[in-house]
This record gives structure tokens, sequence and C-alpha cells, in this order.
């Protein structure tokens, strides 16, 4: 059977666990934008499969799934950049990551965290945070990496200067193609139980 690109990223997707490592794994598309500085956004090359368990994670939190909104970026002002550098380090202050299957005896679980979690769950914690603070959905969005031969999940943030990263791995809000990792899919805006491939960087 051919192993189309497509059919390899559904299996990553199914066995994506979350990073242990800070390994520079960088798309080549990122990296010539992260030479040139300022912002980029990520390109979407079509439909993706989601992480299995993200459907069981839609089903108990409809809220948090969704990515309900206009879709427009949001102005990065000096207030909402100091609201991404402080939800991203008080998160990954307050959680201590550890793996789902201690966490909860299963092998991939998103959930909201309480005080342990995996690198989706910060990711989770770190959406609800910014919603409660008027950040709309649609600018919110899960997205799934690789670092090293490990999956990895971190949350983009669309915005004015382009699509921001906020990660349990680094208490630095940076953008997507300043970031060590190769990038395969996210959220959708339109629908947030769909996923799209991510593609190439492009500036802002």
């Amino acid at each position: 059977m051919k192993f189309s690109i497509g059919m390899a990223l559904a299996a990553f997707l199914a066995s994506a666990g979350c990073s242990t490592t800070t390994e520079s794994i960088t798309a080549h598309s990122q990296e010539a934008a992260g030479r040139s500085g300022g912002g980029s956004r990520m390109q979407l090359v079509g439909h993706a499969f989601a992480p299995p368990a993200f459907h069981d994670f839609c089903a108990r939190q409809a809220r948090l799934c969704s990515t309900n909104g206009d879709g427009k970026p949001v102005e990065l002002t000096a207030r909402r950049s100091e609201e991404l550098r402080r939800v991203n380090a008080s998160v990954n202050r307050r959680i201590q990551e550890r793996s789902d299957i201690a966490t909860t005896g299963k092998e991939d679980d998103w959930r909201l965290p309480q005080k342990y979690g995996d690198c989706e769950d910060f990711a989770i914690l770190k959406k609800a945070e910014l919603m409660r603070l008027g950040w709309p959905a649609s600018s919110l969005l899960l997205t799934v990496a690789r670092s090293g031969g490990e999956g990895h999940t971190v949350l983009t943030v669309r915005t004015t200067r382009g699509d921001l990263i906020l990660d349990n791995m680094n208490n630095s809000v940076k953008d997507w193609s300043n970031t060590p990792y190769r990038y395969f899919a996210r959220q959708s805006q339109g629908n947030g139980k769909r996923w799209e491939r991510i593609g190439a960087a492009e500036r802002v």
C-alpha cells in the first residue's frame, strides 16, 4: 500500500506524545523566516487528522475545543503582549509536567490540568486563561509539532505581529518560525473540531 503524506501524518498524530527535549528540528521554511527577522504566520495546506484523544476532549470541553470568533489576528498591544508572557510563565510554573499514563492511566488524555499534566494539557490551560482575559477562541489554536523524535503540543496565538507560540518547554513567547520544532497541524479557525496541515512561513 502506498504510504501517503496524509497517512504518515495520521500515524504521527496517533502516536504523538510530549517532547521532553528542546533539540532543534526546524523546518527549512521556518529557518528562512527566522533569519529574516520579524513576525510570520503559518501557511495552511489542507486537511489534517486530529490527534485521536482530541475528539474525547472536545466532547467533554466544547468551549475549550471551540475556535469561535471573527478569525482576525489580535492586535498585539503592549498589554496583550504582557498577558501572553504572564499566562505562559504562570501555567508553566504552576503545573508539574507528568505523563498521561502516570496521571490518568491512559496513553493519551487531553484535559484541563489541575496540578499535573503533559504538553497538550499546558496548552489547554493557557487557552482557557487567555479566553478569560477576553482573547477570542479563534486566535487560540492547539497545534502539534515534532521535537527530536517525539510529538509535542503547543498553543498558537494569532496576532498582528505573527503566529506566536506558548510552550511548556519555554517561558518566552516566540514567533513560531523561531522555535526548534517541525510543525504539522493545528486547529482550524473555521471549525475547532477540524485540523489543518501547516506549510511554509509567510511574512506578516
